[in-house]
């Protein structure tokens, strides 16, 4: 590694040091976290604590070394203690040979100097969906291929529609969302609930109409960025959304809407479980953009990356893991598992026919975009930090939201 790449590298650690301090590794793997192993065993590190060693997850791990003709020594991390172990393990020289990371962190692992690229390793990311794997792109290179997506998209409460006389078929922009909240406001039921609280949840939940108006993140002060702003503002003021929504995260918001009073929520394909079980119909809809059509949504989700090993002569092995972890068969299981939509078009279509609640989740990631993309690479959590601050503040009432947005642009420069 050059002084160069070192510094960058020394520069991440610090970085992510300070903000997942306090943070604590789940290993499910065969001990601690060191990533040394000998010529026949490969190391796996993952973001999925949840899974152990009886796991199907884990089972289609060990099956990938097994067809590679390697053993397999996974270890799991909490997601935020996974970035800053990454970052270490690479300053000594220790990385992992395969590793899954939360989607905005590979710019940063990336620009560290901490991965491979597909142009180095030669993954074949061919069949995946174009904006899907641009979360994974920086200066022009691509680092990993995703390995499922999530998004978000509004709920609906059925009854509670038919009960203020509003046609879901009508909700088709922003205009004809705002007249559904009218009417379901005047029938004495509770219209939109959503997150807005001051962290990334904050951002995430925001970008659907921020971007929705044809605002970029590169200008936040812009007219368009103001309208979508205006637009959350003017539903607090008129009852449609609840003041709860400053200090909501994605969790207490979905409560809000299992109580059944509520005719929207935005949220991801992470509570379709929990939809199934509120004990009232629902259906889902993309989230409209200002002037109709789907607003693209922000991508959550992971990343199965390679890691820069001393020992180049690893990296064949490591990409049959990869690819074998990628394949048709697997994709469509694990993607089921972790209630991620697929990230190519035919494991998507495998995922609707067996489950057509599926479709409009589908049809969400395939509008959706990448936190980190246009090359924003590790500007993105400056600039989602002064976004979610200026929503807490226009909400809040503390500046309007000309002023909020003026501000955070100011900020980010």
């Amino acid at each position: 590694m050059n002084r160069s790449a070192r510094r960058r590298l020394t520069a991440a650690v610090l970085t992510v040091v300070a903000v997942t301090a306090g943070a604590t590794a789940c290993s499910s793997g065969t001990g601690g976290s060191s990533a040394k192993a000998d010529g026949d065993t490969y190391t796996i590190w993952d973001p999925y604590p949840q899974f152990d060693k009886s796991s199907a997850w884990a089972k289609l791990v060990d099956g990938c070394g097994t067809e590679a003709g390697v053993k397999i020594k996974r270890t799991a991390f909490d997601t935020s203690d996974l970035t800053n172990k990454a970052l270490l393990a690479a300053q000594q020289d220790n990385s992992a040979d395969v590793l899954i990371v939360d989607n905005p962190v590979v710019s940063t692992l990336a620009e560290a100097g901490v991965l491979t690229s597909t142009d180095d390793n030669k993954l074949d990311v061919s069949k995946v969906d174009p904006n899907l794997l641009a979360a994974g792109q920086s200066g022009g290179k691509t680092y990993g291929t995703p390995i499922g997506a999530n998004t978000l998209a509004l709920y609906y409460n059925k009854a509670v529609l038919k009960k203020a006389g509003v046609d879901i078929a009508s909700v088709k922009d922003w205009k004809s969302l705002t007249a559904a909240l009218a009417k379901v406001r005047g029938a004495g039921k509770k219209g939109i609930t959503f997150s807005a609280i001051g962290t990334e949840e904050g951002s995430f939940q925001f970008l659907p109409w921020f971007w929705g108006s044809g605002a970029e993140l590169t200008a936040l002060d812009s007219g368009q960025a103001v309208s979508a702003l205006s637009l959350w503002k003017n539903w607090l003021d008129k009852g449609y959304a609840p003041n709860s929504v400053i200090n909501n995260t994605q969790t207490t918001s979905w409560q809000e809407f299992a109580s059944g009073d509520y005719a929207f929520a935005e949220n991801g394909t992470w509570q379709l479980a929990n939809a199934q079980k509120a004990g009232f119909e629902y259906g889902v809809i993309p989230v409209p953009a200002a002037s109709g059509g789907s607003a693209a949504a922000p991508t959550g989700g992971e990343f199965v990356t390679m890691p820069v090993q001393g020992e180049t002569d690893r990296y064949a092995t490591s990409q049959k893991l990869v690819s074998c972890l990628g394949n048709t068969q697997n994709l469509l299981e694990t993607d089921t598992t972790l209630s991620y939509v697929a990230p190519t078009t035919e494991v998507q279509a495998k995922q609707v026919a067996a489950d057509a609640e599926l479709k409009p989740w589908v049809d969400a990631v395939k509008a959706a975009k990448g936190r980190t993309s246009d090359d924003l690479g590790t500007k993105y959590p400056k600039i989602s930090e002064q976004l979610w601050k200026a929503v807490q503040s226009a909400l809040s009432g503390s500046a309007s939201p000309k002023d909020a947005l003026g501000s955070a642009q100011s900020a980010v420069k």
